[in-house]
């Protein structure tokens, strides 16, 4: 017998409305299971009494289990995989930063122990990126929002959660409507993450970035461009034929009126393919009108899954020295973490007859700063 997830708001809610029940009573049903993870949702006391058949019946405290957790080398970095009600698996990571070691290692700074979570929004991915080795999983299945955030509250009995990614396994605005009510719930009681501390990535699904605004405005907006023009786009990632770039522009125009935000632009970095002095001065122009961050990632082997090679440390160091210096665009370079235990950025696929062996890592730019 399948159950759903007591964090599946929209299944809860419709659930209490038919049976009269208050909604007023949900958050504390998850503040009791958060508090007492092994309890279920009808071991809440102080409901009304229609409530707990209801419960009982239907909904359990998480649908989904952790199948096993992985730690890099150095503790900075934990991967979770886990398994759905369905049987299917994905993977969240946990990245640890130490605010008073300062933000590269110079002089401390006041603050504290941070972490942030790179949570999954599918099961697999249909957008079929080519550096990416979730894209060489397929999609799968969208989660629901309830499994959604179920990741979150796994990864809280490891770590204190302050910032949440939506970069994990899938496109997170192919899933809309349960990305949308998972993050409702994070950020209201009883987890109260601040919105201003989520990012939701995604490779460019205008529609939904026209919604964004109205759904969740004060969210932060990544988006994976990773090509000045609309060629080389397309043959990294197969999906933007669908989006094409001055279309996508003019969605983020309109997204920047209307949300008075900064954007994050992903850009990963490929050798010979996107990485060369030309395509900073394109990206450049292509950006010089909106208030932008651009991160530029170094490209993370995926073993024989793809053709790509990583640039070299001169061309990364040379692309951001000509965003910065001629076109006056803040720009950071990603060092990642989670390498040793592929949990690094474009890393996610889950194959659990792999072995996971450890390396060193190395500190990574804080996602909170990015935006700042």
């Amino acid at each position: 017998m399948s159950f759903r997830s007591v964090f599946d708001l929209g299944s809860l809610r419709t659930e209490f409305e038919n049976a009269a029940i208050s909604a007023q009573f949900i958050p504390s049903i998850w503040r009791h299971v958060l508090q007492n993870p092994n309890s279920q949702p009808h071991q809440v006391p102080s409901l009304p009494a229609s409530a707990y058949p209801l419960l009982r019946s239907k909904f359990r405290s998480t649908t989904s289990t952790v199948a096993s957790v992985v730690e890099s080398v150095d503790g900075v970095t934990t991967k979770l995989l886990i398994k759905l009600q369905n049987g299917s698996f994905v993977e969240a990571v946990i990245m640890r930063y130490d605010t008073r070691l300062g933000k590269y290692g110079g002089k401390p700074r006041p603050g504290g122990p941070r972490a942030t979570l790179c949570l999954s929004s599918q099961v697999g991915c249909k957008m079929g990126c080519n550096f990416c080795a979730t894209g060489t999983m397929g999609f799968k299945s969208n989660l629901s929002s309830g499994e959604i955030v179920e990741q979150l509250v796994h990864a809280s009995q490891l770590s204190q959660i302050r910032n949440i990614v939506f970069m994990g396994m899938g496109e997170p605005l192919n899933n809309y409507s349960a990305v949308v009510e998972a993050i409702r719930i994070m950020t209201g009681s009883p987890f109260q993450l601040s919105p201003r501390r989520i990012t939701v990535s995604t490779v460019g699904i205008i529609h939904a970035i026209n919604k964004l605004p109205t759904d969740l405005p004060t969210v932060n907006l990544a988006v994976s461009l990773h090509a000045p023009v609309q060629d080389i786009r397309c043959q990294i990632m197969p999906a933007a034929r669908a989006f094409p770039l001055e279309k996508l522009l003019d969605s983020l125009k309109a997204y920047q009126r209307n949300s008075q935000q900064k954007i994050l632009i992903e850009y990963i970095m490929l050798n010979g393919v996107n990485d060369e002095e030309k395509h900073a001065h394109l990206l450049g122009d292509l950006l010089g009108t909106f208030q932008v961050v651009v991160n530029l990632i170094p490209f993370n082997p995926i073993g024989s899954l793809s053709r790509f090679t990583t640039s070299t440390e001169q061309n990364v160091k040379s692309f951001q020295k000509i965003l910065r210096g001629v076109y006056n665009i803040r720009t950071t370079i990603r060092k990642e973490m989670g390498q040793d235990i592929s949990g690094a950025c474009g890393q996610l696929v889950v194959n659990q007859s792999k072995p996971q062996t450890a390396r060193g890592t190395t500190p990574v730019t804080d996602i909170e700063d990015l935006h700042k």
